[in-house]
């Protein structure tokens, strides 16, 4: 019984209904996402990120944020042109291309999809990188695609997870590689069970008491500021909002939720940041607080204030690009279907991004290699 009103509860809030004609776009859709992705993967990704990393790693980088900006860029165009939903920015106008760290809150599984909207209108859609849980790492292409454009995994646990974030940070501080790095510091999605649960410590411990987000994690954060102090431009604070239901995966890909998603972006020089571990914990829980009453706000009124800081996508711009990925990826299709050496290309491959994913490893420059080895040389 509880069941069933639930279901016709979540029927109503739907925004568009689940018709056969959405079904079957929304499976070409992911149709069409999956086979590039492969495709331009198996094809691309050992020439740019791992032949080519054995040169320069800032080329490396360049080449693979091309080919995976025009890829990603599909997502985007799926979700504002074919699916419809409107997406409306407020707050600060932003500058193009500059080096970031974006900090969001984590209403639902697909947050981190809407930023590529706003990557993609700042020319800065191929260099997003996210600190993402290491279990997603083991997913089939999509794992392979993280550990090629250099996505930090994390295990949410601190002793496991300071060295290998002090790691990767450590390669991001050419101010020469554009990045756009993105935290959640509440390290997972928002559940009512979840908020409950985040309540009681707050008021255990004397922390600020929090209604639309969870209490954030601090050591993310604090590790981020401390390695790439110097090397980044700003923070992007961003505050995303739904309207009216909080969307799953499989309701992005079928087009019925959501509606409008609305994201509040506040630019914060990096240099005004607090660097000690106190004062920066005090500063991320004074933006929850800034946050969690946007949010409150957004609910009463339908909107965060100055709203319409970015405007639409080019649907031109948008067909030309999937143009691009369509007949590269055709391309290689045939390729693959049609030429015996291909074949044993992609086999090769295939093998050789499992391997390089399992064991998270990325090559060094041999010019590199053979200083340390020299240099060793030397001081033995």
């Amino acid at each position: 019984m509880d069941m069933s009103k639930q279901l016709n509860s979540n029927t109503v809030l739907m925004h568009r209904p689940l018709t056969p004609a959405r079904v079957i776009r929304g499976i070409l859709c992911l149709f069409v996402i999956l086979l590039t992705a492969f495709m331009m993967l198996i094809y691309c990704a050992p020439m740019t990120a791992v032949l080519l990393r054995f040169f320069s790693i800032h080329y490396s980088r360049k080449a693979t944020s091309f080919f995976f900006g025009i890829w990603l860029a599909l997502w985007p165009f799926f979700f504002e042109k074919i699916n419809k939903t409107k997406v409306v920015f407020a707050g600060d106008s932003l500058p193009a291309k500059e080096r970031v760290l974006l900090i969001a809150n984590h209403r639902t599984e697909v947050d981190w999809m809407y930023l590529w909207d706003l990557a993609l209108r700042k020319g800065s859609i191929g260099y997003i990188k996210y600190i993402l849980k290491s279990s997603l790492m083991k997913l089939p292409i999509f794992g392979w695609v993280f550990h090629v454009v250099e996505f930090i995994p994390v295990q949410r646990k601190w002793e496991l997870d300071e060295s290998i974030m002090c790691e990767m940070l450590s390669t991001f501080t050419d101010r020469q590689d554009p990045l756009w790095l993105a935290l959640f510091p509440e390290g997972t999605d928002f559940t009512q069970e979840k908020c409950t649960k985040s309540q009681k410590f707050a008021a255990e411990k004397g922390l600020p008491v929090l209604q639309n987000v969870l209490l954030p994690k601090t050591k993310g954060l604090c590790i981020c500021l401390e390695v790439l102090k110097g090397s980044m431009d700003a923070v992007y604070d961003i505050t995303i909002g739904y309207k009216h239901r909080y969307p799953s995966f499989m309701d992005n890909v079928f087009g019925v939720d959501p509606s409008e998603v609305h994201m509040h972006v506040q630019r914060i020089p990096f240099s005004s940041i607090p660097s000690s571990e106190n004062e920066a914990t005090a500063w991320l829980m004074n933006r929850f607080q800034l946050k969690d009453q946007l949010l409150a706000d957004f609910r009463d009124q339908g909107h965060f204030p100055r709203h319409g800081t970015e405007g639409d996508l080019s649907t031109f711009m948008c067909l030309v690009n999937l143009v691009v990925v369509i007949t590269l990826t055709s391309f290689c299709a045939f390729l693959t279907f049609f030429s015996s050496c291909f074949k044993i290309y992609v086999a090769l491959s295939c093998c050789s991004l499992a391997f390089l994913t399992y064991f998270r490893f990325r090559p060094s420059p041999v010019a590199e290699i053979f200083k340390s080895v020299f240099s060793g040389e030397k001081q033995s």
